[in-house]
């Protein structure tokens, strides 16, 4: 490895292809700690990955802690799940585990100075087609918490905020549930926002991407090597690198002959589209006061839960579609999984014809007529890492002393952004709550994916090309 090189506030390339932006001076060989002393290398600086380093630098302000991601944290563009224009931030879980850590980032959302910017309580309106409505009420009550939450006939419900949803699709609706303690956040800002505040603090950030992970002659993971060949090494190696987790897993596998470090079944990376249209001024006088709007749905109508958010304050809403879906593809010679396509930005801005018409299709499921004039000015393809149950993956990997995963978002993780650093932290030091440990392992046994709604349920080639199933 080459011997250490002074790196200042500013982000410079290295000649080996590395960046690392930091509020004091450092060098190469800071980022190298001695066995004795914990460090931390964290890979990628999505919502996992910044949480993590968040707590941690806080708990330890002396420790070394470095994170990694492909993208600076405040570019224009990333490829991070949760770096987008807005999220969804909800309590209203039917498992009553998610809903309580909801409810706690919630209530950091509402209060902690750092995150209570870039939260908008706008309050959730969403059609059941299940007991859904009725199994979050019971989780609220059962935890004490008197929100504004309640379950509304589909009549009634459509005559709310001014019925902009009187053109929506009550399909198979039994009630409206609507709870006006949830809302949405700027996504991109808070990020931003937080990945700063962790540099402040002495988080060190680097801008590279990552190869392999690297090995001791007892397979205990001791860092990563970068695509430019910098090792970065430390004794606790995360990994919270979302759709990209199982791609970086299989490439290690080969490298170090160690099959245990595939992800199999555990992870599989899949994409689905979101849009945005420029509203008109009316328009947006019109939808301003909006809540978030869901589309709930059960296994029997083959669609995840489909989501509209109020407009930015530049009049632009964004919604997603109901195609969650795969991309398999050879990653290493023989070994075909999910992952995303292998450019620097995941081609996210690249979105075909099949795809933007899954959009209108969703719009329509909210809008309908009134919205086929509306401008639409972004798609992007957003990938993340599922399970089949869409919990968490929060745990010690078992092939592997020192590296620990922390990803599978599912596309519902943004909104627990300010507690997941707290749960990783815990696991870490072996003091995880024995619920999430086992719900949360690495190892432990998943049912299929038939009951699970928001499990990827297409295969993009397909899409793009439907004479590909044949």
């Amino acid at each position: 490895m080459p011997g250490p090189i002074p790196f200042t506030y500013n982000r410079t390339e290295l000649e080996y292809g590395c960046a690392v932006t930091n509020t004091k001076e450092i060098s190469s060989g800071d980022i190298m700690a001695p066995a004795s002393n914990p460090s931390y290398l964290i890979i990628g600086a999505g919502v996992f990955g910044v949480s993590t380093a968040y707590h941690l630098i806080r708990k330890y302000p002396n420790a070394s802690i470095t994170l990694i991601d492909r993208d600076a944290y405040d570019a224009e563009s990333r490829v991070a799940a949760s770096w987008d224009w807005n999220k969804v931030v909800r309590a209203d879980y039917d498992d009553k585990v998610y809903c309580k850590l909801a409810l706690e980032a919630q209530d950091t959302f509402k209060s902690d100075p750092l995150w209570q910017p870039h939260f908008h309580q706008t309050g959730v309106y969403w059609t059941c087609r299940s007991d859904y409505a009725q199994n979050v009420i019971n989780n609220h009550k059962e935890l004490g918490r008197n929100d504004d939450i309640i379950a509304l006939p589909v009549a009634e419900a459509r005559k709310l905020y001014g019925g902009i949803f009187d053109n929506a699709d009550y399909t198979g609706v039994k009630e409206v549930l609507i709870n006006r303690a949830s809302g949405w956040a700027a996504a991109g800002d808070s990020l931003r926002a937080v990945t700063k505040r962790c540099i402040e603090l002495g988080v060190k950030y680097v801008t590279a991407e990552v190869a392999s992970l690297e090995f001791d002659g007892r397979g205990s993971c001791t860092g990563v090597k970068t695509k430019s060949g910098q090792a970065l090494s430390a004794t606790h190696t995360i990994i919270a690198a979302g759709a990209f987790t199982p791609t970086l897993l299989e490439w290690s596998a080969a490298k170090s002959r160690n099959p245990g470090l595939r992800a199999g079944e555990r992870i599989l990376a899949a994409g689905i589209t979101t849009g945005m249209a420029q509203l008109r001024k009316e328009q947006y006088e019109k939808y301003k006061d909006m809540p978030v709007g869901f589309q709930g749905y059960t296994p029997d109508e083959g669609k995840p839960f489909i989501g509209s958010l109020p407009p930015t304050k530049d009049g632009e809403m964004k919604w997603w579609g109901s195609k969650i879906f795969t991309n398999t593809r050879e990653v290493l010679p023989g070994q075909f999984i999910s992952s995303p396509p292998p450019t620097h930005d995941y081609n996210q801005w690249k979105v075909p014809g099949p795809l933007k018409q899954d959009i209108v299709e969703a719009r329509n499921l909210w809008y309908g007529p009134e919205s086929a004039t509306w401008e639409m000015t972004k798609h992007r393809i957003c990938w993340d890492a599922f399970t089949t149950t869409s919990d968490f993956i929060i745990s010690p990997h078992s092939a592997s002393k020192g590296l620990f995963i922390a990803t599978c978002g599912s596309f519902h993780g943004y909104k627990f952004f300010p507690v997941l650093g707290k749960y990783v932290t815990q696991m870490l030091e072996g003091e995880l709550e024995p619920e999430l440990v086992e719900k949360w392992a690495w190892d432990r046994q998943r049912p299929d994916s038939s009951a699970n709604v928001e499990y990827p349920n297409s295969e993009m080639k397909h899409l793009l090309h439907p004479t590909a199933k044949l």
